[in-house]
């Protein structure tokens, strides 16, 4: 069954976001919009992950929790999701500061 996604890709290879373009609307410069299914969203977050290096790059796609989305995380950055009693809330990690628990 095919699910909408959003993801947001910033400072990545444009090999990567014209990768994106051929399955996803890019409704502004670097976020990404689309209804794909399963198996097509994991391969384009796989190609994401693989290519990000210094940029950052979320994902976020229908779940069955709480908040009914979930999110996926590639690149350095600073803010990173964690998982707080089933809920999913974003950590600050400041300047040098390694995150502990991340998703």
């Amino acid at each position: 069954m095919s699910s909408m996604i959003v993801i947001s890709a910033t400072a990545v290879p444009d090999h990567l976001r014209g990768a994106l373009t051929r399955w996803l609307l890019e409704v502004t410069p670097e976020l990404y919009v689309g209804t794909v299914s399963a198996k097509v969203r994991d391969e384009l977050w796989s190609a994401v992950a693989a290519c990000t290096k210094d940029g950052v790059a979320v994902l976020a796609h229908p779940a069955d929790n709480e908040q009914g989305f979930q999110l996926r995380t590639a690149g350095t950055r600073r803010r990173e999701p964690i998982d707080f009693d089933g809920l999913t809330l974003i950590a600050f990690q400041r300047e040098g500061q390694e995150m502990a628990n991340p998703l």
